[in-house]
């Protein structure tokens, strides 16, 4: 099986096709897979670390404003997309493959335009619960549309091609045991853990609401608490709580780190989890059966993260609080009454089970072989 997997800007899309990928390179060895990425996209040195060749397409983004500089943006954009078509066809014609899949970001849309006219089959994958731009564009045009959310069915335009199947997620998460991680973790019988992370760089406003969390926290004793600040936040929060009054070393039950290179192990541990709403985030919140505390960011294409995170809470199994909203009172207070409510922590626990979907990885592989006829 040849098989071109086009992907970039996030790793809610780049992590989604490196699953499918994998899965199909241990079941089929023989199989030809390439990727095909944006220039200076963040996939281009995320897929080779797995050991797949990645191509580019020079493609950008779309900036929704009305401002002179969005505009002579956006106009740039437009230019490159017919070049973006054709390069996508000429990487096509060298490669030869059974099928393109699209996981999402700017890069998708070339490709899989250039496959649909080229009557490849095609299959796309929207990781978020809105479609974004490029699912949006191809929704109409590719021969399989791949769902996370069960709500997002709606939006496509012909439902007898949409299938919904989840949103891969690694098996780490999926494996990781309670009572191991707890007992790894040196945590007492009874003893809570909050998570808490705003991603892998950190949100510098949401960072300065969490320190006034953990000043709160230092009064208190019971639970404990391990805070991922992200690359920029270590920089300056550290001092920051110095300055607010706060020694981290007179309180050992708040872990403040870097990043939390053990995530599997420290949300399976965990209570409640703080974070944001992306993709991943909410499928590694799923499959862990995790109550959480999401403040979606609002930095983000078409607020799709607060759109996820409303998902979740329709479903019980999240809280939402908007960042505009949020203070370390406001949060630290919410935090404290669901740790302090074990009824409500196990309806949150059950809902975010009900709503995984552990084998997400299995079913875009069964569909997309399926669609080349040799699964």
């Amino acid at each position: 099986m040849r098989a071109i997997f086009t992907c970039g800007g996030t790793g809610g899309h780049i992590n989604p096709a490196l699953a499918i990928a994998k899965l199909l390179r241990e079941r089929r060895p023989e199989s030809e897979i390439l990727f095909v990425g944006a220039e200076r996209g963040l996939e281009t040195s995320l897929v080779p670390m797995d050991s797949f060749k990645i191509v580019t397409v020079d493609i950008s983004s779309l900036r929704r404003s009305l401002s002179p500089g969005a505009i002579s943006h956006n106009i740039q954009t437009a230019m490159k997309m017919s070049a973006s078509v054709r390069r996508a066809k000429e990487i096509i014609a060298d490669f030869r493959p059974d099928i393109v899949v699209g996981t999402g970001g700017y890069a998708s849309f070339p490709v899989v335009y250039a496959a649909s006219k080229l009557k490849i089959p095609t299959a796309i994958h929207e990781s978020n619960a809105v479609f974004g731009l490029t699912t949006k564009l191809l929704s109409g045009r590719a021969t399989k549309v791949m769902l996370s959310f069960r709500e997002s069915l709606a939006q496509c335009p012909d439902q007898a091609r949409a299938v919904v199947t989840g949103m891969p997620v690694k098996n780490d998460f999926i494996l990781a045991d309670r009572k191991n991680a707890r007992r790894e973790l040196s945590l007492l019988e009874g003893e809570k853990l909050i998570v808490s992370f705003w991603g892998s760089l950190g949100a510098r406003d949401m960072n300065r609401i969490i320190a006034d969390f953990i000043k709160l926290e230092t009064e208190l004793r019971g639970f404990k608490h391990i805070h991922a600040t992200g690359g920029r936040g270590y920089e300056w929060m550290p001092a920051y709580l110095r300055d607010s009054g706060v020694d981290l070393e007179k309180h050992q039950q708040i872990d403040m780190r870097e990043y939390i290179y053990d995530m599997p192990r420290a949300m399976a541990a965990a209570d409640l989890v703080l974070c944001r709403g992306g993709a991943s985030t909410i499928g590694e919140l799923c499959a862990q059966a995790k109550p959480s505390i999401i403040v979606p960011s609002p930095n983000v294409a078409d607020n799709h993260q607060e759109k996820n995170a409303r998902v979740l809470e329709k479903n019980g199994a999240a809280e939402v609080i908007l960042e505009s909203e949020c203070t370390g009172e406001k949060l630290f207070g919410r935090a404290m009454e669901l740790i302090s409510d074990k009824e409500q922590l196990s309806k949150m626990s059950n809902a975010a089970a009900d709503m995984a979907i552990l084998d997400a990885t299995q079913r875009i592989y069964d569909e997309i072989t399926s669609m080349v006829k040799i699964g």
